[in-house]
């Protein structure tokens, strides 16, 4: 086990995610975010793959025309701590916000946060302070309490009626499978290791049976649950299977899950919100939690990405011709 390692690394080498700091929700009621268009600047990079599903709701819901996006590099900063740093803009700089790196937000809410500045981020434009950085929670509230500034004839990705069994299916992929691969990927020691890598396959295994049966994870329709997964799946071949040691199968080995992948990245609003090049760069050339640890210099030139526009075949399983419901 090594000796200097990140915080999130506990005793047993283990990888423990850190707690959001800023989770007030979005709302109606006093104590809450207030819901208001042009109030509120997402803050993402397209490496990160749970601020890539806030920008997939976000396109799909039409909140793009409401909340305005700032796009920090795959590549983080070499300067001593983990940030994320706009040098994808002109002066390096946001350009709403008129910062450098991500962590200036947090500092501004708080001159005292100690934590990884992380992405997504909702940032108040009129103070430019973080306000929430609640990423399992943030597509719910955009599903949700942000309803009134959908475009017309938006998606229904969080239907009422299925919102139990949304929420069940995100807390189990998000421990096995979403975190899952991080935990195999920073564990610091092999036990840690085999154990989230033993469970990162079960549950990949249980949903390639269940996706022989259903077109998406909740039947026919999309919904915030595919959102979720996806942003996994889209990352798993290009970057956890050799950079973070997942690689008893890759993605395109499955049939279910692969075809599945296809299919939503073949909707609008998924393929054109991923970005492979960036994640590579991210999980290959980047520091990721460490700011001592030295990337590699080395960029895999793989994996093909033109096979994500095979025909997938999918429809067979559904008699629906839209893939939302309305």
């Amino acid at each position: 086990m090594l000796t200097n390692k990140p915080k999130e690394i506990s005793k047993d080498g283990s990888f423990k995610r850190q707690k959001n700091r800023f989770t007030t929700p979005f709302g109606n009621k006093q104590e809450e975010l207030v819901v208001e268009p042009g109030k509120y600047r997402l803050l993402w990079s397209p490496a990160c793959p749970w601020a890539h599903r806030a920008v997939i709701v976000r396109k799909l819901l039409g909140l793009d025309q409401v909340i305005s996006l700032g796009t920090a590099s795959p590549m983080r900063p070499n300067i001593g701590r983990v940030d994320w740093a706009f040098t994808l803009d002109e002066n390096n700089q946001d350009p709403e916000l008129s910062i450098e790196y991500v962590s200036e937000v947090y500092f501004n809410a708080d001159s005292n946060y100690e934590g990884r500045p992380t992405v997504p981020v909702m940032v108040d434009l009129q103070t430019k302070q973080a306000v929430n950085n609640d990423y399992f929670n943030l597509t719910n509230y955009f599903e949700t309490v942000w309803a009134p500034h959908h475009k017309e004839n938006a998606p229904n990705l969080y239907p009422e009626h299925l919102q139990d069994k949304i929420d069940q299916m995100n807390e189990s992929n998000f421990h096995t499978i979403n975190n899952g691969v991080y935990k195999c990927g920073f564990a610091h020691s092999q036990e840690a290791y085999e154990e989230a890598f033993d469970q990162l396959f079960a549950r990949l295994d249980e949903l390639e049976a269940h996706l022989a049966e259903n077109r998406f994870l909740m039947g026919d329709y999309i919904t915030d649950a595919d959102v979720r997964l996806y942003t996994t799946l889209a990352r798993f071949d290009a970057a956890y299977y050799n950079g973070f040691n997942t690689n008893r199968n890759l993605i395109r080995e499955y049939t279910n899950l692969w075809s599945y992948a296809r299919d939503l990245y073949q909707t609008p609003g998924f393929g054109d919100t991923t970005d492979f090049e960036s994640i590579k760069k991210h999980y290959h050339v980047s520091v990721t939690i460490n700011p001592d640890k030295t990337a590699t210099s080395i960029l895999p030139k793989g994996p093909d990405l033109e096979v994500w526009d095979q025909p997938h075949g999918r429809e067979k399983l559904s008699d629906q011709q839209d893939k939302f419901l309305r």
